[in-house]
This record gives structure tokens, C-alpha cells and sequence, in this order.
């Protein structure tokens, strides 16, 4: 049983990119396909499906690859809020990852959202993690 379960979603699809894998195969919960609906919008993944087959249900990822370099879209995935120590932001103090060219994926009061979206939106809430 893994107790915190976004850091075994992002440690999955760490290692499928470490390992070249084209697809990853995660368990499903809501959180975990509101942050896969996320990545997909701002363009990290080519494509995802949700599956309900079992009881819990999985969710498929197709990675996005640089056809000439190989090169994954995903430089780094990186957990911020974690079980032991959440860290909770208010809107003005939303954090910019890499000067804008990276998203913070943040837990709010109206979803899951980026970065960007929350401070339009002027939400704060749980950063729970950094990908670029």
C-alpha cells in the first residue's frame, strides 16, 4: 500500500521515461486524472485514456517524445506537498517554475489547476507539484 499516492503517479511516469516506455499504466483516483487532464492541456503527454475495467479502474498514458531527439517532454517531475508537509499558497504568492516555462500544479477550492490559472483566477491552495 503507498501512502502518499501523487508521488507514486509521478514516480511512475518518472521511470517510464527513464526506461523509454511509450505508454504508462497507473492506478486511477480522481486526483490522479484531474493532474492527468492538466498535463495533457499544457501539452507534457500526447494522449491519456481512463479505463473503469476493475474495481479501481486504470488510467493509460502515452508519452510525448521529440521524434528526432528522443528527447521526452517531461524534463522533470518534481513533488512539492507531501504527506508529512503540506505547503498551502495563497494567490500572490504562487510560485513560477523555471521564470514561467514549467507549471506548478496546484489543488485548489474550484479543482485542480496550473499556476497561471489560479492566479487569474486569484485561488490559492496545496502546490502539489512541479513539471518541466
Amino acid at each position: 500500500m503507498h501512502s502518499d499516492p501523487i508521488s507514486d503517479f509521478l514516480t511512475r511516469i518518472r521511470n517510464a521515461i527513464k526506461a523509454n516506455h511509450l505508454i504508462v499504466e497507473i492506478p486511477s483516483s480522481n486526483l490522479k486524472k484531474r493532474i492527468t487532464e492538466v498535463l495533457f492541456e499544457q501539452g507534457f503527454i500526447q494522449s491519456y485514456k481512463f479505463e473503469d475495467n476493475q474495481v479501481q479502474g486504470t488510467i493509460k498514458i502515452a508519452l510525448k517524445y521529440n521524434p528526432q531527439t528522443r528527447k521526452n517532454a517531461i524534463v522533470e517531475l518534481k513533488r512539492i506537498s507531501k504527506p508529512g508537509l503540506r505547503k498551502y499558497v495563497g494567490h500572490d504568492k504562487l510560485p513560477r517554475v523555471l521564470s514561467g516555462l514549467g507549471i506548478a500544479i496546484v489543488s485548489t477550492s474550484k479543482g485542480v489547476i496550473t499556476d497561471k490559472q489560479a492566479r487569474e483566477q486569484k485561488l490559492g491552495g496545496e502546490v502539489l507539484c512541479y513539471v518541466y
